[in-house]
């Protein structure tokens, strides 16, 4: 195989993972899980040292962690007193960013049948994040606390090698921030120690072909867009 047609098969497989956000009742093989990990994890970190740590969970431990978070989420009062340990979305939106994050959201909403201001619907739809999208696993990420920014960035390329290697496997996927709110929650449920940070979770499993909300197409802007060239 020459460069030009691994180059295909590389693109090829970025290009068609997306979030999918409704899955097949179908099982996935621990084995499947364990070599996609395995690949993921040849993604670089400084000074090697791999800050990473992965809960999968199916099944019953699934099944609880779901019930427990919404339950709070389904309760206002109780469901305020959860914060996230990190803040992922700036405090103050400009553009374009602005109108990016309310084209995926309007185009979603759109698709699965809620109109604006269906404040209930959107909790519902909010809601099918603790039910990991009905998929068979749900991966739970966590660093090391000691560890700053640095590890961080390395993480999300770990993140990303995940989302390709499953792609490239027949598996779809959807990185979620959504748990980070129930953090303790999650902590309680999966048993990692103090000394560990949930970064995100990981939906995953087999696309239902025909959900609606699986036919969103999210735009990229052309690299002409951000890329700077520079040679003086």
């Amino acid at each position: 195989m020459d460069n030009k047609d691994l180059a295909k098969i590389v693109d090829d497989v970025i290009r068609s993972r997306k979030s999918i956000r409704a899955f097949l009742d179908k099982s996935v093989d621990h084995q499947l899980i364990l070599d996609i990990l395995n690949v993921a994890s040849r993604a670089p970190s400084g000074s090697n040292v791999q800050p990473w740590k992965v809960y999968v969970l199916e099944g019953d431990a699934k099944a609880r962690l779901s019930h427990a978070i919404k339950a709070i989420f389904n309760d206002p009062a109780q469901s305020s007193l959860h914060r996230p340990e990190y803040i992922y979305y700036p405090k103050t939106w400009t553009e374009p960013y602005l109108s990016r994050r309310r084209k995926v959201g309007f185009d979603l909403y759109k698709l699965v049948g809620i109109a604006r201001g269906e404040s209930q619907k959107m909790h519902e739809q909010h809601a099918k994040n603790f039910d990991f999208f009905g998929a068979p696993i749900a991966l739970i990420l966590t660093i090391p606390r000691m560890m700053e920014l640095g590890s961080w960035l390395d993480y999300g390329m770990f993140i990303q090698n995940i989302l390709l290697a499953a792609q490239a496997r027949g598996l779809q996927s959807c990185p979620q921030a959504a748990l980070i709110q129930f953090h303790q929650i999650v902590s309680q449920h999966v048993g990692y120690s103090a000394q560990e940070q949930m970064v995100c979770s990981i939906s995953m499993g087999y696309e239902d072909p025909f959900a609606p909300e699986n036919q969103i197409e999210t735009e990229r802007v052309s690299a002409t867009e951000f890329a700077t060239f520079l040679s003086k």
